[in-house]
């Protein structure tokens, strides 16, 4: 038995195994998946000396506890709260060395929604489809963690980075996501289309890694019936019959049938990510490229 394994002691609310996802698979119905703030899983793989492809653990408020088999050198990030080790403080942040047997204890987040745990080596679970990712809408990749797994971990690549903190950005107090109209905002009212880019809308606490659910004023549609299935891209509008906004986010589905009224930037969706419910949503409008 090798001894690069990590014990997964408490897998907290939702934890799971993530990277780069699994993009060019559209056409067979297998959504992208992979990280929800892909800059924040970057940067803890950066700091643990890993390459940006390797697989890192996304946790949910919650944290996680960890205990290595091996001596390991990790980093945490993304959404900011305690990490000790035995016991005792240590960075967020930074590469920190977690001797073989003791227990890294991710707290539950103060700000933000998901934490980022980068392990020497990576993750190193079997591939599905060239990724790694857990994408909990079709069940591709390692299944959610749960107290007990056990986790291979691959050879470290290189050293760690040598820095006493990396800067990362606070949890948005207010989610602005730019948009782009269409591809069918003329399925809804001008007052509907106005209402999207001038209302208050907040984070729904029905938000997951398929969407980020919108609470505040219902969009009118202008058009009754049916709308034939089509493709669906990361960061789509969609408008369910309740009329409110469903931001998609990695694990979306590959097709859908409710209206698309705009596409949130892709810059934007990693704030997305870490938008707690109740923070409070505008959309904005901008010109197509």
């Amino acid at each position: 038995m090798s001894d690069r394994e990590l014990v997964v002691v408490r897998a907290g609310a939702l934890t799971t195994v993530q990277d780069l996802g699994r993009p060019g698979y559209a056409h067979l119905g297998v959504p992208r998946s992979g990280a929800l703030d892909p800059p924040a899983a970057a940067l803890v793989n950066r700091l643990v000396g890993n390459p940006p492809d390797a697989a890192v653990l996304e946790t949910t408020l919650s944290g996680c506890a960890l205990r290595p088999r091996t001596t390991v050198t990790v980093a945490v990030g993304g959404a900011p709260g305690p990490v000790s080790v035995g016991g005792r403080p240590a960075a967020w942040g930074a590469p920190v060395k977690v001797p073989a047997g003791e227990l890294l204890e991710v707290g539950a987040a103060t700000a933000g929604v998901r934490g980022y745990v980068a392990v020497a080596g990576g993750i190193a679970v079997e591939p599905v489809l060239g990724s790694r990712a857990t994408d909990l809408l079709s069940g591709l990749g390692p299944a959610p963690l749960t107290d007990g797994t056990v986790l291979p971990l691959g050879t470290p690549a290189g050293p760690p980075a040598r820095v006493d903190g990396a800067p990362q950005p606070r949890p948005p107090a207010e989610l602005v996501l730019r948009v782009t109209l269409g591809p069918r905002d003329d399925w809804f009212t001008a007052g509907a289309v106005r209402d999207l880019l001038t209302r208050a809308y907040r984070v729904s606490a029905a938000s997951n890694r398929i969407g980020l659910r919108t609470e505040g004023p219902a969009l009118e549609r202008a058009r009754p019936g049916e709308l034939p299935s089509e493709g669906m891209v990361l960061g789509a509008v969609q408008v369910p019959p309740d009329g409110r906004p469903v931001v998609f986010l990695a694990d979306h589905p590959t097709t859908g049938g409710y209206p698309v009224i705009a596409v949130v930037r892709a810059a934007d969706l990693p704030a997305a990510a870490q938008a707690p419910p109740g923070t409070p949503v505008r959309f904005v409008p901008v010109r197509r490229h």
